[in-house]
């Protein structure tokens, strides 16, 4: 910027200098010329008046302001009429606001303002130290919301990095998100295998669409798993090794389990190596094997597996006549083929659990057994079973163990009893992993004092007391019918007795028949249904309890009508 020279004295020859730059200025329209006009004046002013000086605008707008008329100068030195000279000025008037300026052009408003550089310290805030104070943030939805986007980037087609090949499908992705939640596509992709430099890759043994839907899993974290998709969509998860959808698909299967399609699951989870899946399976064939029985699927096994079901001790079946009768039924469906296989279906089928009239009245009748000589072996060995109970000790073999259910725990019952006014049929079952109990069927007559004890998958009550008389009556609760049914009843009247379980036989000892104590003992066959007296106590026991160890039965205690016993007897 130039600045104007101090004024000469008056009357030198530098007043005719000065009234020719005074022309000078006044014909130029610079702004140049103008700002040295301006600070002429301001050096002319008295000294002690400050005068303010407009810096030029910078930016888009007009370069400079218009000069001012003369008669609307500030008057700063006036002219002396006879030299023409300036002169001091009475006193130094204040400069006059600045006119108002122009509005600046659309695009100057919308550019934005450049901010004023602050020094170190200028608009700081100043702020408490305190050791350890922070504030965390973790946005919840930071995750979800970017891979939001990164699906719709997908499906737009933006940024993928790799092409899927199926069949005649292409699926679109990204690397990253695929290598992420798939061990499958991260060793791909991370590994020195062709694959990681592909933008293209094609892959085999997979349907597409069950593909399509786990990429667009690994985006979104949903999935819907049922009927319709659900045998592509599991082999699909465990080729890619998302055990995640797997389990979802395997949780979906055991929802379906059904007599009808249950082989089949089982089948399907041992084909995919769902071990949870197949051991769910597995045992509900085992616990419905009755109907499971009677379904196409069981038709169509092979001789591998339906030897593992009827040999299998947690088979959950009534009576051993159901066994006997699925065998045959499997044979005859395909009688030709598979007759050779009767001798060794016929020794899973254990044939001494079977009464003595079904073993003569149907077993021994069937063609299919009665021409193969070891399937005759094998019905000897039953009917010496029951020919000779007090053998069965000795005669004990794998057919000759009762089947027991499949998934039960421990069961404990309470069965009848009596109070001060009245005497109870009603019975509890207390589950020993659920740690609970709950009502089951009631007993067809009440009993007090009552004899229990479980043979096979059957629970007995013998004798007791029904408030009136001593009983000899006895029935058996079926757990999973829920039922109770009559059995043949003891040779005396029995309450306050002892009973024990031996070898597949059912033991009675001592108790009270209503006018003295007892002694005698006798043994109860299940298969035959029949009552044998055996040897005597050597003392009367009445509340007498009796126990089965190692192979031998104990009466211990009890009552004897004079006083209560401490001595033991086997």
């Amino acid at each position: 910027m130039r600045y104007a020279a101090p004024p000469k004295p008056r009357g030198s020859a530098g007043g005719g200098a000065g009234g020719a730059e005074k022309q000078r200025l006044r014909a130029s329209g610079g702004s140049e010329e103008r700002g040295a006009c301006r600070h002429r004046r301001a050096a002319l002013q008295p000294s002690g008046v400050r005068l303010s000086v407009r810096p030029p605008r910078i930016g888009g707008g007009p370069a400079a302001e218009p000069m001012q008329p003369r008669s609307e100068r500030p008057a700063g030195r006036t002219q002396s009429p006879e030299h023409g000279s300036p002169g001091p000025a009475p006193e130094a008037a204040p400069p006059p606001p600045p006119p108002p300026q122009p509005a600046a052009p659309e695009a100057e408003r919308a550019r934005p303002r450049q901010a004023r550089p602050t020094g170190p310290m200028e608009g700081a805030v100043q702020l408490l130290s305190r050791e350890g104070h922070t504030v965390s943030h973790n946005s919840k939805r930071h995750y979800h919301d970017a891979f939001v986007a990164m699906s719709r980037m997908r499906q737009r087609g933006l940024l993928c990095d790799i092409v899927l090949h199926v069949a005649a499908k292409e699926i679109r992705a990204h690397k990253v998100v695929l290598a992420s939640c798939s061990p499958y596509f991260h060793a791909m992709f991370t590994n020195e295998m062709s694959e990681s430099r592909q933008t293209h890759v094609t892959l085999h043994d997979i349907d597409p669409q069950a593909l399509d839907q786990l990429v667009q899993f690994a985006y979104t974290a949903e999935i819907v798993v049922g009927e319709g998709n659900v045998q592509t969509l599991l082999p699909a998860a465990s080729l890619l090794q998302l055990n995640g959808v797997r389990d979802a698909c395997c949780k979906f299967l055991l929802s379906q389990l059904d007599p009808s399609n249950c082989l089949g699951i089982r089948g399907f989870a041992d084909t995919h190596s769902c071990s949870d899946l197949l051991k769910a399976a597995h045992r509900y064939v085992l616990q419905h094997f009755v109907d499971v029985a009677k379904t196409e699927e069981f038709m169509l096994l092979p001789l591998k597996q339906v030897l593992e079901l009827v040999s299998s001790d947690s088979l959950n079946v009534p009576s051993e006549e159901d066994v006997y009768r699925a065998v045959l039924s499997w044979v005859k469906h395909d009688v030709d083929a598979r007759r050779q296989h009767v001798p060794r279906l016929m020794k899973c089928v254990r044939l001494p659990l079977l009464s003595r009239d079904f073993l003569l009245g149907h077993v021994d009748a069937e063609s299919l057994v009665r021409h193969h000589p070891d399937c005759k072996d094998l019905l000897i060995e039953a009917l010496k079973f029951h020919l000779l109970p007090e053998q069965r000790g000795v005669l004990g073999t794998s057919r000759t163990r009762p089947r027991r259910c499949e998934g039960a725990g421990p069961v404990l019952f309470a069965v009848g009893g009596g109070s001060l006014f009245a005497i109870h049929g009603d019975c509890e079952a207390y589950d020993t992993r659920a740690d609970r109990w709950h009502v089951v069927a009631s007993m067809s007559t009440r009993r007090a004092r009552v004899g229990v004890a479980a043979v096979g998958n059957r629970l007995y009550a013998v004798g007791g007391y029904d408030g009136t008389s001593d009983l000899a009556t006895v029935e058996s609760y079926d757990p999973v019918t829920n039922t109770w049914q009559p059995e043949v009843s003891m040779g005396t009247r029995r309450s306050c007795l002892g009973v024990a379980a031996l070898h597949g036989l059912l033991y009675a000892a001592g108790g009270y028949d209503g006018a003295s104590c007892l002694n005698s003992a006798e043994r109860y066959d299940p298969l035959t249904g029949t009552w044998t007296s055996i040897a005597a106590m050597s003392t009367r026991r009445r509340y007498v309890r009796v126990a089965m160890l190692d192979g031998n039965l104990y009466a211990v205690g009890g009552y004897d009508s004079a006083s209560h016993l401490a001595t033991v007897e086997k």
